[in-house]
């Protein structure tokens, strides 16, 4: 990395804390008292296991997409790809059940990680070799893989062979010192999201990226490849969140993953990453996951607002959290 580039890209926000960064959890941690005063219940162990367990997702999910919004990107074909991949997943673990046994099981991720990986590159290269706005790309490519399981699954599901079920079910509903594997695994995603964004020189040219792409071409980074990786990065944690995924329903359908794209993009934006790049926060988006999953348990647990609304209040929770962004910003 040249001086000049040194000199542009902008100083990583590291491990530091700041009153701003904390705002993520301290909104948490006031929407956990909440609850508590709404439903008894809420606080029992059992269930504060469920909501971590089944925020994993979207966490897993959330770290991949803080590094293309970070770069200025956006990708909306989150949703659609977790259900394309689980689909090729399922169908490669049940074609090699009969030779394999249980050692399908691996045979299948390592497949999910790589269809994952390269739904990513091609979201990247059309972007980046295309020049072609996210938003467009993202938007074809998520009706492309949303007709593809549809058609995979003819329009019905796609079954984990009975053989594997009881194999697979402890990597969801298992636990390891009495913490749940997704959630192990969500820390060790965010941890290496954390590493890349704050501790490499790709880290810092994502934020440069997301800042000023022109300015941070002229200082010799190559734009065009930060930005591709980073939706194979995207790829890649959507990937792993399908592994998970699989073994808690233990099938792919044709609404697999609906709208989890704006549950995603909910969660980095409130977790303080900026919609228009140049800033990311991997920590924050792992609470705003958090958030969502809180909330949503609260509007079950209580009669105040029906659960159906549940897609609303994220819906408004964006948008708030875009205004806050823009007032902040203007100040």
């Amino acid at each position: 990395m040249s001086s000049a580039e040194v000199a542009t890209l902008p100083e990583s926000e590291g491990f530091r804390i700041r009153w701003g960064d904390l705002a993520p959890f301290i909104a948490l941690g006031v929407i956990i008292l909440l609850g508590t005063l709404i439903n008894s219940n809420f606080m029992s162990a059992n269930n504060i296991l469920n909501v971590i367990t089944r925020s994993a997702f979207i966490a897993i999910i959330g770290v991949g997409a803080t590094f293309v919004i970070a770069t200025g990107g956006l990708d909306l074909s989150i949703g659609s790809m977790l259900a394309f991949v689980v689909g090729i997943m399922i169908m490669a673990m049940n074609a090699l059940a009969p030779a394999l046994g249980a050692w399908a099981i691996p045979a299948g991720a390592v497949v999910a990680l790589v269809v994952g990986s390269l739904c990513g590159l091609l979201n990247g290269l059309i972007v980046t070799v295309g020049r072609i706005e996210p938003f467009i790309v993202t938007l074809g490519t998520m009706g492309i893989f949303r007709a593809l399981i549809t058609y995979m699954t003819d329009g019905g599901s796609l079954s984990i062979d009975r053989s594997l079920r009881n194999a697979y079910r402890p990597v969801y509903f298992g636990d390891f010192l009495g913490i749940p594997y997704p959630v192990l695994i969500t820390l060790a995603i965010a941890l290496l999201g954390a590493f890349i964004l704050y501790r490499t020189k790709y880290g810092r040219r994502v934020t440069a990226v997301g800042s000023n792409a022109d300015v941070a071409s002229f200082s010799g980074v190559h734009v065009s490849r930060v930005r591709t990786m980073a939706f194979v990065i995207q790829g890649f944690c959507v990937a792993v969140a399908a592994i998970c995924y699989v073994p808690r329903l233990g099938a792919a359908t044709p609404t697999t993953g609906q709208l989890w794209e704006l549950q995603v993009i909910t969660a980095v934006v409130i977790g303080g990453t900026l919609l228009r790049g140049g800033k990311a926060h991997i920590w924050g988006t792992v609470a705003g996951a958090l958030i969502l999953e809180v909330i949503a348990n609260v509007m079950v647990l209580s009669d105040m607002v029906s659960e159906y609304l549940v897609a609303a209040v994220q819906g408004a929770i964006i948008i708030i959290a875009m205004l806050a962004h823009r007032f902040t910003s203007t100040r």
